[in-house]
């Protein structure tokens, strides 16, 4: 995959694939972090893509200027956990605190999203194994282990091995989203499908479960918004 940007103001960065199955042109805009991708069938031009791309300048700067701004993370800054919304404040001690709707993060202010996103993380991971727990306990299946990431595409996945893998961000979330994502990833145990039955197994787990995905498809492209330091995981 290359890279080439598209003049103008702002200029806009895309990455250009090559894809041997791709008909046609495509140019994708990611919903999440708002990725610009042009994917051009194995013989198509580089020249004839970017004439495609600016054909769609138009299209594109729109639904870019539609996105809400990034958020970088640090003293200020308005961040939800668990779905509410708390204010960074600079704090004393060795530990993140949560205060009356802030949260204090002691040390260098220019290192506190960093110092967050660590303590985001290991608070998802409590979260997260008590709730694949609780699930596979109900379900009366084990699982391997439990990875987190900071992924685009998916909010959890299951292998065939049972290994279960779920995006931090999650701890962003409300925790009945949360919960929906580890009982839909935690059903695979038992179904390695979304067929009828997976969904079957879900709602036993997780009641309600269709509001929760409601909301991650309307909000969840959000939670990328908050930008914790120069390279995210």
């Amino acid at each position: 995959m290359g890279r080439i940007a598209l003049p103008g103001n702002p200029p806009i960065s895309v990455d250009l694939r090559r894809s041997a199955a791709a008909r046609r042109i495509s140019l994708r805009l990611s919903g999440i972090d708002g990725r610009v991708t042009l994917t051009l069938p194995r013989r198509v031009p580089e020249a004839e893509g970017i004439a495609f791309l600016r054909e769609k300048e138009g299209w594109l700067r729109r639904h870019l200027s539609d996105r809400a701004p990034e958020v970088p993370v640090g003293p200020g800054a308005i961040l939800p956990l668990e779905g509410a919304p708390h204010e960074i404040v600079s704090g004393a001690g060795r530990g993140v605190r949560i205060e009356d709707g802030r949260l204090a993060v002691p040390g260098d202010p220019a290192t506190s999203g960093a110092r967050l996103r660590a303590w985001l993380r290991e608070r998802a991971r409590t979260r997260l194994a008590a709730a694949s727990d609780r699930h596979a306990a109900a379900l009366g299946r084990r699982y391997d282990r439990i990875t987190l990431r900071d992924t685009r595409s998916r909010w959890g996945s299951c292998s065939s091995a049972g290994a279960l893998m779920y995006s931090w961000r999650l701890i962003l979330a409300p925790p009945e989203v949360l919960d929906y994502v580890a009982a839909h990833e935690v059903a695979h145990l038992a179904e390695m499908n979304h067929s009828p039955d997976f969904w079957a197994v879900v709602d036993r787990l997780c009641p309600g479960w269709r509001a929760q995905r409601d909301w991650l498809r309307r909000e969840g492209g959000g939670l990328h918004r908050y930008r914790f330091e120069t390279t995210q995981d």
